[in-house]
């Protein structure tokens, strides 16, 4: 098995980690890997990777770093056939390589995977995704990726960015952090510029939401987002998980305990506010702007944002 790392050099932890991970390689010297310094440099690294016959692609960095390698590999072809993808915990936040359970030292996870190649065990490790393709108006690119926010959800991510150092502390820690500080806010009905509704309309395979302003408007294909939280509980065949809720939805006191676990109180419906649905085709039109895996996209007025899951990723466990 073809083994090659991509490792991302400025994804937000230590120089330290990043020579222990060198270190570590110099006693595989069969594992090709390519050191960037940027997402600017990601493209050329990656096509260098794919001239190289991968069957296992290992990407060290976070969850932006994997969608800019996601959406090199899928939007535009580089690697045929597409490889297995393993990325390691190597950011400031890692949702995807923390909901497929990989270990939390990329230096440990690495050793893992490739003591699992040589013993012929990786099969116990391979946790299938579907992937998000989000094709926003306005001639902007198509890209992939795992998780997608818009309205309070960017304003979110620019307010972890401004309360917390640069490093791990911006990652899940000041994600939780943010996160329930603004929860805890909208149920108790306080205003707060982070929280303020976005107009949005919202059609999950042609129907439309019943709602004209939200408060949050998310979409994964993951099982799990940062903290284990698992704000989906819609039902549907499709592989876009989506979750809505609207400016004016009922009793958020008591629906947030059970709306993040995925496991929401009878009253937590459509008509008092909230939806959450698998969708094969997710149509948006909104003014707010968006994230794509931490990865913030500036506001267009009336943007028309079409999500689907048309592609399949085999991701290992590291």
């Amino acid at each position: 098995m073809q083994v090659a790392l991509l490792n991302n050099l400025r994804a937000g932890r230590s120089g330290a980690q990043v020579s222990r991970l060198l270190g570590f390689l110099r006693a595989y010297p069969h594992v090709h890997h390519v050191e960037t310094e940027s997402a600017q440099a990601l493209p050329e690294a990656i096509a260098d990777l794919a001239k190289r016959q991968v069957d296992l692609l290992v990407v060290n960095g976070g969850d932006g770093t994997l969608q800019h390698t996601l959406t090199e590999i899928l939007a535009h072809g580089v690697f045929d056939p597409v490889p297995m993808i393993a990325p390691l915990r190597g950011g400031r936040t890692n949702m995807t390589a923390g909901d497929i359970g990989c270990h939390r030292d990329p230096v440990k996870g690495l050793a893992g995977l490739l003591q699992a190649i040589e013993s012929g065990r990786i099969a116990e490790r391979i946790a299938p995704r579907p992937v998000l393709r989000i094709e926003p108006g306005r001639h902007r690119e198509i890209h992939y990726g795992m998780f997608f926010g818009a309205g309070m959800i960017p304003r979110a991510i620019e307010l972890t960015h401004r309360l917390f150092p640069s490093g791990k502390s911006q990652g899940a820690f000041g994600a939780t952090v943010v996160t329930g500080s603004l929860i805890t806010r909208a149920i108790l009905g306080r205003s707060d510029s982070v929280l303020n509704p976005d107009k949005a309309e919202i059609l999950i395979d042609g129907e439309r939401v019943p709602a004209g302003e939200f408060q949050l408007i998310i979409a994964s294909s993951l099982n799990h987002l940062f903290a284990r939280l698992n704000p989906f509980w819609g039902a549907g065949p499709g592989g876009v998980r989506f979750t809505g809720i609207a400016a004016g939805a009922k009793r958020k006191l008591l629906a947030a305990p059970g709306a993040v676990r995925g496991r929401p109180r009878p009253f937590v419906t459509p008509e008092n506010g909230y939806t959450s649905r698998n969708a094969a085709t997710l149509e948006i039109t909104l003014g707010s702007g968006f994230t794509v895996d931490g990865e913030r996209f500036a506001p267009v007025p009336d943007e028309f944002v079409r999500i689907t899951a048309d592609r399949r990723i085999t991701f290992v466990r590291a």
